[in-house]
């Protein structure tokens, strides 16, 4: 890994980090898939992997250019740079979307899913039963995760904690979507639209100098609580990086196998016919949350029964998301010497 970026790769990185803050935002769309695909997947995890003793003992002692190398600090930095960017332009982009286009937003991710199996699997080398057996292992691993039944809310900070080191696992294991599991766990409303929202509001508040916030228990709570889902989202990204790092270098086949299994389980969460299920009281009323939004728990899905012209369009998005995945096969080929 080097430190030496042009601005057009610095500009990539981030944008790189935008669709990656995006992705994992989206239930059933993995931040790590991006890293995958984009071909940046194992610099990302051998990156965080440099976040260790050494890496602390470089910054107590105030050595803070040697850390900055350490870890890959400008990739890294970058990255996140465009995540963070993410979470409050592009993904609210994409809350529009899925209220106003749902379906076809989800065929053009089943579409780029399909072409991510393609893009990842035609590098793999040569397939075995072993490695068969593992691809197996992740596609049925993925496929029942995606039909689990979603849990209540629980805002208690070590579930919130928890939540955080599992719901990061989007960002390192290509395939599994940390959205996704955060709707399984029930606090997907809490942790990425409503703690998300209060962070947004109180920066804005902020620059309006009004500090009447202070006295909002509720927004205080809220700020608490992404406070704590992010502390465990860092030990999870860390820890879990440690782990990838570790099989990339003595499993990689294996891994990778795996990894493809899970790509293709996740095809089960963005399958595009389903229909949202919504939290409900006793008498059948849709419970919406803090900022009046309805409380998604899950969805059902169902084969279209018939060629209508939204069914053709989806069809149509299907294809557009493939040749988005494709296309930067033939980017790289094309740039290639």
């Amino acid at each position: 890994m080097t430190e030496t970026r042009t601005l057009s790769d610095k500009i990539w990185l981030v944008l790189k980090g935008l669709a990656m803050g995006a992705a994992n935002k989206v239930p059933g769309v993995s931040g790590g898939m991006v890293a995958f695909v984009a071909g940046f997947y194992e610099e990302f995890i051998y990156s965080l992997q440099k976040v260790n003793g050494t890496a602390f003992k470089l910054l107590i002692n105030g050595r803070f250019a040697s850390f900055w190398r350490y870890i890959n600090g400008r990739f890294l930095g970058l990255l996140i740079l465009g995540m963070v960017i993410s979470y409050f332009s592009v993904s609210k982009l994409l809350d529009y979307l899925l209220v106003h286009f749902e379906l076809y937003v989800w065929s053009s991710f089943f579409g780029m899913i399909i072409g991510s199996i393609y893009y990842v699997g035609k590098d793999f080398g040569k397939w075995n039963r072993k490695y068969l057996g593992y691809l197996i292992i992740g596609a049925v691993i993925g496929i029942s995760i995606s039909f689990l039944e979603p849990a209540k809310q629980n805002d208690q900070l070590w579930f919130v904690f928890f939540c955080g080191i599992i719901g990061v696992s989007g960002m390192t294991l290509p395939g599994l979507s940390g959205s996704f599991i955060l709707i399984l766990l029930g606090n997907y409303v809490l942790l990425l639209v409503d703690s998300v929202n209060a962070l947004y509001d109180t920066i804005a508040d902020f620059f309006r100098w009004d500090f009447t916030f202070m006295d909002d228990p509720l927004r205080i709570n809220l700020l608490v609580v992404l406070a704590v889902f992010a502390i465990g989202s860092l030990t999870g990204l860390v820890s879990l990086s440690h782990f990838l790092g570790y099989l990339l270098k003595r499993y990689k086949q294996a891994t990778f196998a795996v990894i493809i299994g899970f790509i293709t389980g996740s095809l089960g969460v963005v399958w595009p016919w389903k229909n949202t299920l919504y939290e409900e009281d006793a008498i059948g009323n849709i419970l919406l949350d803090a900022n009046g939004q309805e409380i998604v728990t899950g969805y059902s899905r169902y084969w279209p029964s018939e060629f209508s012209f939204d069914t053709l369009l989806a069809i149509f998005f299907i294809i557009v998301g493939v040749l988005i995945v494709l296309s930067l096969d033939w980017y790289q080929k094309k740039t290639t010497p």
